[in-house]
C-alpha cells in the first residue's frame, strides 16, 4: 500500500477542489470529494504532448496540481486523490486497468490506467478521478452489477472470469471504459506504465492535445483544436478553435488551468491551431 507524504497539505488540496465539508472517512464524504475533484482539476496531457518531463512522486504531483494550478492525467490525478483520501483515514488500494474505450471488444491493451479501490467498513468502492472525458464523478460499489447513478449519468461494474469491467451508459448503450483485477500496484508499476504512454510514438498523449473537465451541467472536452460541450440534457455544442490565443484562452478559462511557466506551449498551440480539425 502506498502511503502519503508526511508533509502533504490536506488543507491546500481541499481548498483547490472547493471542498469545505466534513472530514470523515464515510461514503458521503468520498462521493463529495470525487465530484469536487473531477470538477475542479481538469484532465490534461500538456507535459507529454510537449515532451516535458513528468514526475510521479507525491510532492511533485501535489505541487503541480494543487499549488501551480495545473491538471494532469490518471497517474497524477489518482495519486493525488489517493493521498488525500489516506490523509482523511480512508483505506485505499492502488490498482491498474486496461483501457477498452473505443477499442474492439477483443482488443488487449497494457495496464496504462490508474484506478483506486476504497473500502469503507466492509464495502468496496471503485474511485477514479482520472479518465478524461468520462471520468467518474461518483464512487461505484464494486460488488453491485446493476446500474449506479452518478452526477453525470449511469455507470456500472460488471464481473467475469476474475475481471471487473467499468462501463458507462451513453445514448442508451453501455460502453466499456476499462477492465481491471485486484492485484495491488506499486509505485514502480506506475512509473513504467507512465513512461510508456509518455514516450511511445503512437501514444495519444504524445500526438494529441487533450483536456477534459466535468462541469455541474455536463462535460467539456478538447481534442486538438476541437472544443466540445456535452450537456446533461443531451445538448452537444462543438467549435473549432483557429488560433493559439483561442486555445490558450480555452485551457485557462474553460478548463481552469494556470499556464505560467509551461515552456514551448504557445508555439505548440500555434502548430495545433494550424492543423486539421481534431
Amino acid at each position: 500500500m502506498m502511503r502519503p507524504m508526511s508533509d502533504f497539505s490536506l488543507d491546500h488540496y481541499l481548498h483547490r477542489i472547493g471542498y469545505s465539508g466534513e472530514r470523515t472517512n464515510t461514503l458521503p464524504v468520498l462521493a463529495a470529494l470525487q465530484r469536487a475533484h473531477a470538477q475542479a482539476i481538469a484532465f490534461e496531457d500538456l507535459d507529454p504532448w510537449l515532451g516535458r518531463p513528468l514526475s510521479l512522486d507525491a510532492a511533485s504531483v501535489e505541487r503541480k496540481l494543487v499549488h501551480e494550478g495545473r491538471g494532469g492525467f490518471c497517474f497524477e490525478q489518482n495519486l493525488l486523490f489517493a493521498t488525500a483520501l489516506r490523509a482523511l483515514g480512508f483505506t485505499v488500494l492502488d490498482l491498474a486497468a486496461r483501457v477498452g474505450w473505443n477499442l474492439p471488444e477483443n482488443a488487449t491493451r497494457p495496464r496504462t490506467h490508474r484506478v483506486l479501490l476504497v473500502t469503507i467498513g466492509v464495502t468496496r468502492y471503485l474511485a477514479d478521478v482520472g479518465f478524461g472525458g468520462h471520468t467518474l464523478t461518483a464512487p461505484l460499489r464494486l460488488d453491485r452489477r446493476s446500474p449506479q447513478s452518478t452526477p453525470h449519468g449511469p455507470a456500472r461494474v460488471q464481473y467475469t472470469d476474475g475481471l471487473y469491467t467499468t462501463q458507462v451508459e451513453i445514448g442508451g448503450e453501455w460502453r466499456e471504459l476499462y477492465r481491471f483485477d485486484l492485484q495491488p500496484q506499486l509505485a514502480v508499476d506506475y512509473e513504467m506504465a507512465c513512461w510508456y504512454v509518455c514516450h511511445h510514438p503512437a501514444s495519444i498523449f504524445r500526438t494529441q492535445l487533450i483536456a477534459a473537465r466535468a462541469l455541474p451541467d455536463g462535460r467539456l472536452a478538447l481534442r486538438d483544436r476541437t472544443l466540445t460541450f456535452y450537456g446533461l440534457d443531451g445538448r452537444v455544442d462543438s467549435q473549432e478553435l483557429g488560433t493559439a490565443a483561442e486555445l490558450r484562452e480555452a485551457l485557462q478559462k474553460r478548463f481552469g488551468l494556470s499556464l505560467d511557466g509551461v515552456d514551448g506551449l504557445d508555439a505548440a498551440l500555434a502548430r495545433c491551431a494550424a492543423g486539421p480539425p481534431g
